[in-house]
């Protein structure tokens, strides 16, 4: 299935968790050896340890990404912020490494382990971009093909990824170009593929794969420091969010490990940053709505956060309104500015939507979202190179 066929929103997978907890006391199912997502275990949606589950993975390294330490942020020292950057581009040694350097490889990687546990063959999926670029790069190394559809104007490098996939691998991979948004590009999929009977991994409208993928990240978050076995959260996490999944992800994660008896009630606040050029979260949480609705704008330059809605921005809301943040809204030109600081000052391949975050830090101070030496986490969601040349003068 996709969304709901009664109500149209999108489905979560829900973990049997006291027969886990029963299965493997102590939280055995943790194997922190292992350098990637699945280091976690009988707590995924398959688990890698098991046989039968492992002969339907596909894993390329992706998750066990670092936590950077940043300190020395201008607006992080001034407030004495213990602030952290989740590295999820740049491969670091002693770490996982996303092979298409971006945290999309998280829920591809169980969207593709998923369908070829069922038994799916094609797949398709409306795309930013670097969403598309990963379903690729799994869907080849798990024997599937896919349709990706973009707008024409997404960056380069990812654009190019996916033509010369096109090019190599003929009706396996099919590139369409589809804009000025996801939201042209969906509708492309939806009618021209879909009945011809490809299966939609579009955001939230797989059956809840890509939740179960991103949710490494929150777990990944809380896991004990190395030689440490206290399960622990941030105070805050900043999260540049288009169409969400990770924020759901991120959530259900949390109160898995609460149910598990690791963590307690207590939740990071949810900070989902945006362009001020496309704002559908903030427009909506500022005005206490409880969904988005499409707006046009001229977009971004931190593509991934040019989601005009979201099918399931209903649940980002509700999540950041119960963690206690916010949604707010960054411009292009904080944008850029930041981009190019962060360049200069520590030579991080930092992706725009991860520059859009560290933007936002003086404002999430100003209102009080913020506050002086808690322990904070930037995602950083990719790296630069997927954004080149459209970024190259702000690295120069």
């Amino acid at each position: 299935m996709n969304l709901d066929p009664v109500d149209g929103r999108p489905v979560e997978m829900v973990l049997d968790l006291a027969r886990l907890a029963h299965a493997h006391p102590d939280a055995t199912w943790y194997h922190p050896a292992r350098r990637d997502m699945w280091r976690f275990g009988a707590l995924m949606a398959l688990d890698a340890m098991d046989p039968v589950d492992a002969a339907h993975i596909v894993a390329l390294g992706e998750g066990c990404t670092p936590l950077l330490d940043y300190i020395d942020h201008p607006v992080a020292m001034a407030a004495e912020l213990t602030l952290k950057v989740k590295e999820e581009g740049r491969a670091h040694p002693g770490h996982g490494a996303n092979p298409t350097q971006s945290f999309k490889d998280r829920g591809m990687a169980m969207v593709v382990a998923q369908a070829r546990r069922l038994g799916l063959s094609r797949l398709a999926v409306p795309t930013q971009g670097n969403a598309g670029d990963s379903l690729v790069r799994y869907a080849l190394a798990g024997g599937l093909s896919a349709v990706v559809a973009m707008p024409p104007d997404t960056p380069v490098p990812i654009l190019g990824n996916v033509a010369a996939a096109a090019h190599l691998h003929p009706g396996r991979i099919v590139l369409e170009l589809a804009g000025p948004t996801i939201r042209e590009a969906g509708a492309l999929i939806k009618d021209k593929y879909l009945p011809q009977g490809w299966f939609s991994v579009a955001t939230f409208q797989e059956p809840g794969w890509r939740i179960e993928g991103k949710k490494s990240l929150g777990l990944e978050l809380a896991e004990p420091a190395p030689g440490d076995t206290l399960w622990s959260l941030p105070d805050a996490v900043v999260y540049p969010t288009g169409g969400g999944t990770g924020v759901l992800g991120m959530w259900k994660a949390w109160d898995e490990l609460e149910a598990l008896g690791l963590i307690g009630s207590r939740r990071p606040r949810m900070l989902c940053v945006q362009s001020a050029a496309m704002a559908p979260l903030v427009r909506a949480f500022n005005a206490g709505l409880a969904d988005t609705s499409a707006q046009t704008g001229p977009g971004t330059i931190a593509f991934g956060l040019n989601v005009p809605a979201g099918v399931g921005h209903f649940r980002v809301l509700q999540i950041v309104r119960a963690s206690g943040g916010a949604c707010v809204a960054v411009e292009e030109a904080d944008i850029a500015a930041e981009l190019s600081r962060v360049w200069q000052h520590t030579r991080w391949w930092i992706s725009p939507e991860g520059a859009a975050c560290l933007a936002a830090l003086p404002q999430l101070l100003d209102r009080g979202l913020l506050r002086r030496n808690e322990r904070v986490v930037v995602v950083n969601t990719g790296s630069a190179e997927k954004y080149l040349p459209a970024i190259r003068h702000l690295l120069a």
